[in-house]
């Protein structure tokens, strides 16, 4: 397995909107622990395909640094918010804008179906702190950065800054 260079800002890859995951097997398992090295060593916690050129619909998340009683290590494939439901506003960062961290507003629970490393269906409905992280991660898959979720003023401020 490997640690793989994270794409960073501006680079036009991470605007890119990831395919979904047809074929399930040996490669995708590979792309998946290749993402999860690279997110340990980052350290960050929760990583897109996209951020390392895997043009796919795949993240992995581990907040249980950060959260007590946190699931552990997650691994999604084609996820999908089914729902969402009230507002938190929140400090984020991101491994592709090293450096630059903001609040933004996102809901306050989400529920999300996709699928496992194995293609079994997998849901989950969270709130708080793993909420957020999904829902910046899936943006990624989109090729949606949180910049993108700031005001304009704070946006020019960041790309003043950049």
């Amino acid at each position: 397995m490997s640690i793989l260079p994270i794409f960073t800002y501006p680079d036009p890859r991470l605007r890119i909107k990831a395919k979904r995951v047809e074929k399930f097997g040996k490669a995708i398992q590979k792309s998946l622990q290749d993402m999860v090295e690279t997110m340990y060593e980052a350290p960050g916690v929760g990583l897109a395909a996209p951020q390392l050129g895997f043009d796919i619909r795949a993240i992995v998340i581990d907040i249980s640094a950060q959260e007590e009683g946190a699931p552990g290590l997650i691994k999604l494939l084609n996820p999908e918010i089914v729902s969402a439901d009230g507002e938190q506003i929140g400090e984020e960062g991101c491994l592709s804008i090293p450096g630059f961290v903001s609040m933004v507003k996102r809901k306050e629970s989400v529920n999300v179906s996709g699928f496992n490393e194995k293609g079994e269906p997998y849901r989950i409905e969270v709130s708080g702190l793993l909420a957020r992280v999904l829902q910046h991660e899936i943006d990624h898959l989109d090729g949606v950065l949180f910049i993108d979720r700031l005001s304009r003023l704070k946006r020019e401020l960041f790309k003043k800054k950049d």
